[in-house]
């Protein structure tokens, strides 16, 4: 992804809009790209349990506070972004397992 100004280029607010509106765009076809194997996890997994793994959760979280620190940006804020993401994750993978289960 190729900013179109880099952030001091901006000299309006409407540059700064533009910006930001261009890097959602790109964030939501990544999501959707994230939520298709999101998808495809919950086909695999056969117990809805499976959905929840801390380990595999803290060790995404401690990746996601090192890579933030490392890209300057608050970790704590990336760490809430990705702890919401991950919730949605589960629940959704959960829903998909039961719901496979129950039409068996």
């Amino acid at each position: 992804m190729t900013a179109s100004k880099l952030p001091a280029e901006c000299e309006t607010k409407e540059d700064v809009r533009a910006e930001i509106d261009r890097i959602d765009q790109a964030l939501l076809a990544l999501f959707a790209e994230r939520h298709g194997y999101v998808t495809r996890m919950a086909e695999i997994k056969t117990d809805p349990h499976e959905a929840y793994d801390p380990v595999r959760i803290e060790a995404m979280i401690a990746r996601v506070r090192e890579r933030a620190v490392g890209l300057d940006l608050d970790e704590d804020q990336a760490e809430l972004i990705w702890r919401t993401l991950i919730d949605w994750n589960i629940n959704y993978e959960k829903g998909i397992i039961i719901g496979r289960t129950r039409n068996r």
